[in-house]
């Protein structure tokens, strides 16, 4: 709209209003900024350089700290500097113009007579707003034009500034102060690189900002704290202050600013006043309704509302930066603590309509898939049938065992009442009960969810195939492959009915069942079935869904490999699932740590018992959640105790932890090894042998505690024949070789035969050179070591078993090269990932981001050459850097 070609009468005196009313000098001065202002630098560099546009706009929410920062910014400008803060009374382009031209004059602007004067408040004429424009632009020097509240103007308003600032130039500096984007061409001046624009994303308080603000303010906290704060109020200048104002009258400054209650506070009065109250009756009730939303679209926000007009609702909020915040794609979410208020104010003008918006909300997420965000208002309503019923019927119930949302879901279901009865209620009751490993609980609402099934004529294969995965782990916990096997059946049977999209979509659901029946498989001792399911799982990579499983198979694999005595490779498994999780950033399930057993097992036989004993205090000490981790636990700290000279002690642990009548044949092996191992410690060698007289047959490493038995008790004939029984079996490692044959060689060395112990000595060497085993000479007794020692011996022994170097051997592997050494920080950040720190904790342990951490660990690798955590720390442990 071009300006108005109608004439008003020119008022020869200005200091009277269109309206007669005196000119009010507030208006046209510049805000006095408080003691506890703070000047942003970056702020005002970015305005700095706007003195080659011509028009710089300020936009943010209410309380962003819009008007402070231009006030503090001009201030330190050259002259003339004009101010005009609009206000509801300025309404109409005469009374806008009339209060700009003596903006002007205040400011020191020099304006001839014949400008004129608007006569009428309720227009202005064009020559007005021509001689104006063709004065500002012949003037010698720029002025500068601040109009603050600018959205309070309007869209004739806009056009008339426009024509204005066109052809003023370059006489005029327009800024602009405003809630919303003023109706002028900003396009035009994008495009053409002639307006600077500051808007709320950068108004906001980084948290660095935050901690000087406050500091202003006499409050002194933490990075952590600043971080915290910022994050609940987005760096929201008025929230801060007030938060700052509140903080000085509490006892504990930090802690109000952590838990304060927004509702009833300063931000409330404020938000309530500045914000929601200028909004229209429909925008009020609309931004009360969605409060009990984390996000929301349109169509959710009308079938909160019943409206149908919620996109134009919400359009008109956002670009009036009513702290409605546009998450993209048509989809929005309020500023937290506005909706913290909205919902205080919600409870007390709508008593009981929050928890119908819940369940409204619950309703039209479920049809449109968004399942984590059903949940969470399904069971704000309490309605806990619908609730059960989304999570089984999207097979999602193996996600509370991931890892991923274990906790949330578990917190979700927490306040579930009793009275709701169903198949997927009691499915989600066996699910939360069983991952807090209460079997008895947990088999009572199997039962009962079996029986609803039963019942059911409607098919529901999620809720089937959920069952059989809940029967699978109710069976590792219970140690029943009995109970394993019937839930394989009851999943293969289900699966085809199963729709493939759900499948796709919870890649976990089979690999948790896999894991589960391999570690029933696992206990029951069919290690081939076990490895078979567990390679199975470690072997697909499903990303972060099915890290728990793998890291789980990963580890009773690495338990397998370690009872058939392969350090090595058992090591290798190990390392792998530590690793899995933190691929992921995930933390270790409660009562798991299996890997890191295992590689405390391994250390002992390696003999470096320290280390051992570090692995299993890192290992969390939560009730294990099934019997293959706790016989796991039992395994190492028996083991350890032995190696350190304390049979008697080693032989409680292994009592208590796996008594006589378990039902593991390898477990209880295990357990009467120990005990075998503390009575030859304490001289009793026919206790030792009749302990381990029941499974020397078809356990081979009992068979060779049994020899070392009668070997002790004199009996080599005996011993020699126990030892014959492992020649041919399958799965022996070197771990029951090197004893195997170190027995012999005893027997040989007492028989006088030199020879034949030098030469069984040198095999017993080579196998054991590869996986450093030290722990079986250690326990062969006194009567090795001269042999270690005297040449040719020695040569196998140098380096790993025995200090000091020996003349190389041909075929010996060449010792690994460190070309380029470490530096000082990347040995700490090495010394930590042997520790199997995650990245996360490395980088809080160094005082360094988590970026940092990562090159560093990319530079280890590289020095080291090798790709992996575990390889890394192998090669260090090779190179003596450990």
């Amino acid at each position: 709209m071009a300006p108005s070609d109608k004439t008003g009468q020119d008022r020869a005196v200005p200091d009277l209003d269109p309206l007669g009313d005196p000119f009010l000098r507030t208006r046209f001065a510049l805000p006095t900024r408080p003691g506890t202002f703070l000047r942003r630098a970056r702020l005002a560099e970015h305005l700095d350089r706007s003195r080659t546009t011509p028009l710089v706009m300020v936009s943010g929410p209410a309380g962003a700290g819009k008007t402070l920062l231009v006030a503090d910014w001009v201030a330190g400008l050259a002259p003339p500097v004009a101010w005009l803060t609009l206000d509801a009374a300025i309404q109409g382009p005469g009374m806008f113009w009339a209060h700009l031209l003596q903006a002007l004059r205040a400011g020191g602007v020099q304006l001839p007579a014949d400008i004129g004067f608007p006569a009428d408040g309720s227009r202005v004429d064009t020559a007005l707003l021509t001689r104006l424009a063709a004065h500002l632009g012949s003037g010698g020097r720029s002025v500068t034009l601040v109009l603050d509240d600018y959205d309070r103007a309007g869209a004739d308003l806009s056009e008339q500034l426009a024509f204005v600032l066109h052809h003023a130039r370059p006489g005029l500096r327009l800024v602009l102060v405003a809630r919303t984007e003023p109706l002028l061409p900003l396009h035009r001046y994008r495009a053409a690189g002639e307006m600077t624009e500051i808007r709320g994303a950068e108004l906001a308080f980084s948290p660095d900002e935050a901690r000087e603000l406050l500091g202003l303010h006499g409050l002194h906290l933490t990075a952590e704290a600043a971080r915290a704060l910022v994050e609940r109020t987005r760096g929201w200048a008025a929230g801060l202050r007030l938060c700052a104002l509140a903080a000085q009258q509490s006892p504990d400054p930090e802690l109000y600013l952590k838990e304060f209650e927004a509702g009833h506070s300063a931000i409330a009065d404020f938000l309530l006043a500045e914000v929601l109250s200028r909004q229209t009756p429909e925008s009020q009730d609309l931004l009360l309704r969605v409060s009990v939303l984390e996000r929301f679209c349109a169509d959710l926000a009308n079938e909160l509302t019943g409206r149908s007009d919620a996109a134009l609702l919400l359009v008109g909020l956002h670009r009036e930066n009513a702290f409605v915040e546009d998450l993209g794609h048509a989809w929005y979410r309020l500023h937290p603590l506005f909706r913290e208020i909205l919902r205080v104010h919600l409870r007390e003008r709508c008593p009981g309509l929050e928890q119908e918006l819940h369940r409204r909300a619950a309703r039209w997420l479920r049809r449109f898939g968004a399942l984590p965000e059903m949940l969470a208002h399904g069971a704000a309503a309490q309605d806990w049938e619908n609730t059960a019923r989304a999570l089984v019927d999207d097979l999602a119930i193996g996600q509370l065992f991931t890892g991923l949302r274990s906790h949330d879901l578990t917190e979700l279901f927490a306040g579930m009442e009793p009275a709701t009865t169903s198949a997927a209620t009691e499915l989600v009751r066996a699910a939360r009960d069983l991952a807090r490993h209460d079997l008895d609980r947990g088999l009572a609402h199997l039962r009962h969810a079996e029986e609803q099934l039963a019942a059911d004529d409607h098919g529901q294969a999620a809720a089937r195939l959920s069952h059989a995965l809940l029967e699978a782990l109710a069976a590792r916990l219970s140690g029943s492959p009995t109970r394993a096997e019937k839930a394989v059946r009851a999943a293969r049977e289900v699966l085809p009915e199963v729709p493939e999209r759900l499948l796709d979509h919870h890649p976990e659901v089979p690999a948790l069942l896999l894991t589960h029946v391999g570690s029933t498989w696992v206990w029951a001792g069919r290690f081939d079935e076990a490895r078979a399911a567990l390679a199975e799982v470690a072997g697909n990579s499903g990303g972060a869904p099915t890290a728990v499983p793998r890291q789980e198979s990963l580890g009773h694999l690495a338990l397998i490999d370690y009872l058939e005595g392969r350090p090595g490779r058992a090591e290798r498994n190990a390392f792998a699932a530590l690793t899995e999780l933190d691929r992921f950033g995930l933390r270790e399930p409660s009562g798991s740590g299996l890997g890191r057993l295992v590689l405390a097992a391994v250390a002992v036989e390696r003999g470096e018992l320290r280390r051992a004993q570090e692995l299993i205090d890192q290992t969390p000490r939560a009730a294990p959640q099934d019997p293959v981790t706790a016989a796991g636990r039992s395994i190492a700290v028996a083991r350890l105790l032995l190696a350190r000279g304390r049979a008697r002690a080693a032989a409680a642990v292994a009592e208590e932890a796996l008594p006589t009548d378990v039902g593991s044949r390898w477990a209880r092996s295990q357990a009467a090894l120990v005990t075998s191992a503390a009575h030859l410690a304490e001289g009793r060698p026919d206790k030792a042998a009749e302990v381990l007289r029941d499974m020397a047959d078809d356990q081979p490493a009992c068979a060779v505690g049994a020899a070392r038995a009668h070997l002790a008790a004199g009996n080599p004939l005996e011993a020699l024949r126990m030892l014959d029984t492992i020649g041919a079996a399958e799965h022996v490692g070197p771990a029951v070789r090197v004893r195997a044959t170190l027995l012999r060689a005893q027997a040989a060395h007492r028989k006088g035969d030199g020879a034949t112990a030098r030469r069984l000595v040198a095999e017993a060497l080579r196998g054991a050179r590869r996986d450093r085993l030290r722990q079986p000479f250690r326990e062969a007794g006194p009567w090795v070591e001269p042999l270690l020692k005297a040449p040719p011996l020695q040569q196998l022994a140098a380096g790993w078993l025995l200090p000091g170097a020996a003349t190389p051997d041909p075929a010996a592997e060449l010792a690994p090269v460190l070309v380029e050494p470490l530096s000082g920080r990347e040995r700490d950040v090495l010394t930590r990932l042997a520790q199997l720190m995650p990245t996360e904790e490395i980088a809080e342990d160094l005082c360094v981001s988590v970026n940092t951490v990562k090159t560093h660990i990319k530079s280890v690798y590289r020095k080291l050459a090798v790709n992996r955590r575990h390889d890394a720390v192998r090669r260090a442990r090779e190179l003596d850097l450990l």
